[in-house]
């Protein structure tokens, strides 16, 4: 596999990079992997060192998604960073994050995250199109469980 960087902007200019390995890229779509380098707590989530995340990127989806696997190739949970401007290419990915979150887990629970910390001042188009992608990936929680699950799992077949 070869390596691309992810590369995370918020919306107040901080970026962050993270070295990922390239599973798939099509002409829309890329998905890469990674392996936590410590546990992560998150919400009442607990995803422990070592565990899988296989990132989903489009550049016409105002969202991303991490599936999370456990050894076993489990789902432990889905975490979708609503964003925009995401641009990729053959060595990295660019996106900013819009702050607002949505984690999904198996027992169908969807929680929206992080929307305290928008700012104050945030543009009105900015504000609805977070809130048009926020209530869109509430809509069938399980639906897209089962969606990343057999997409991760035929993936990881071939790793």
């Amino acid at each position: 596999m070869s390596r691309i960087t992810e590369i995370k902007t918020t919306l107040d200019g901080i970026r962050k990079e993270f070295e990922c390995e390239l599973l798939k890229h099509e002409r829309d779509e890329l998905i890469v992997i990674y392996r936590m380098r410590e546990d992560v707590q998150l919400e009442d989530l607990l995803l422990r060192k070592h565990t899988l995340s296989l990132g989903y990127f489009w550049e016409e989806r105002n969202y991303n998604v991490y599936h999370w696997v456990d050894d076993n190739r489990q789902t432990l949970a889905l975490y979708f960073n609503i964003c925009d401007n995401t641009r990729i290419s053959t060595n990295r990915i660019a996106w900013r994050d819009l702050t607002v979150d949505i984690l999904i887990t198996p027992d169908l629970r969807c929680r929206v995250l992080d929307e305290d910390e928008l700012p104050d001042d945030i543009d009105d188009d900015l504000l609805r199109l977070i809130n048009t992608t926020r209530d869109l990936l509430c809509v069938d929680p399980a639906q897209l469980l089962r969606e990343f699950d057999i997409s991760s799992r035929a993936l990881l077949a071939e790793v």
